[in-house]
């Protein structure tokens, strides 16, 4: 049974969201803000996280990054705002899908289903796997195996989907892939989502690729290509 956390601090909005969850047979957690969603995720192991951005005591960004220097929980974000900037933060900061309200309670669970199943085929593909899957160029060095990347001999550190997307690209190197197969690919069938996810995550993954962002190549009007 998938475990949980609602983290929100309008009680009406949890309900709401427990409820579907429930039904659907996950067990939920609830926090009314981002220190107690912190202190939660210390002691107890949830298989997905739904954080509301605006909260009391800490908000969902602060919350997140400090998630995140100890667990790689996938994160749902809730915002009521849709600016380029909330987004692009929520990315770097770990978060794997953003939804801006107002949004329904039965696509919220489509999305975490999403989440769920692409993070068990994840961890599956990784246990599955013997031996370490390397991918170097220059100074440019891939562990698709050990989900580490390397820039000059320097360890890169990179949100979850960041590498998802970087790895799907290296295993279909050189090949013109078209945006929809990325998004069908990487976000999962059934992604609810809009082009500007997959931008967004490109411009994040070319800045943390440093002098190495040459590599992935912009096809204008089909998708993108990795030169390996």
């Amino acid at each position: 049974m998938p475990k949980i956390l609602i983290c929100d601090d309008e009680e009406g909005l949890r309900a709401v969201l427990r409820r579907y969850a429930t039904f659907e047979g996950h067990e939920v957690t609830e926090a009314c803000d981002g220190m107690e969603a912190v202190n939660l995720c210390k002691t107890n192991s949830f298989d997905i996280i739904i954080m509301d951005i605006m909260m009391p005591e800490l908000d969902g960004f602060s919350a997140v990054k400090e998630i995140r220097k100890s667990s790689d929980t996938p994160v749902l974000m809730l915002s009521a705002r849709g600016e380029e900037y909330d987004r692009l933060h929520g990315f770097e900061v770990g978060v794997d899908d953003y939804v801006v309200k107002p949004f329904s309670s039965k696509e919220i669970m489509m999305r975490v289903n999403a989440i769920l199943r692409r993070a068990s085929k994840i961890n599956s593909a990784i246990q599955d796997e013997e031996g370490h899957i390397i991918f170097e160029k220059q100074g440019f060095k891939v562990d698709l195996t050990a989900y580490k990347v390397f820039v000059d001999g320097v360890q890169v550190n990179m949100a979850p989907k960041e590498y998802d997307l970087l790895f799907f690209l290296i295993r279909n190197k050189n090949i013109a892939v078209p945006r929809e197969k990325i998004l069908t690919e990487v976000w999962g069938f059934d992604y609810y989502g809009d082009d500007r996810t997959l931008d967004t995550h490109i411009k994040l993954l070319r800045k943390s690729l440093g002098q190495y962002a040459g590599l992935i190549k912009t096809l204008r009007g089909l998708g993108y290509r990795f030169d390996g």
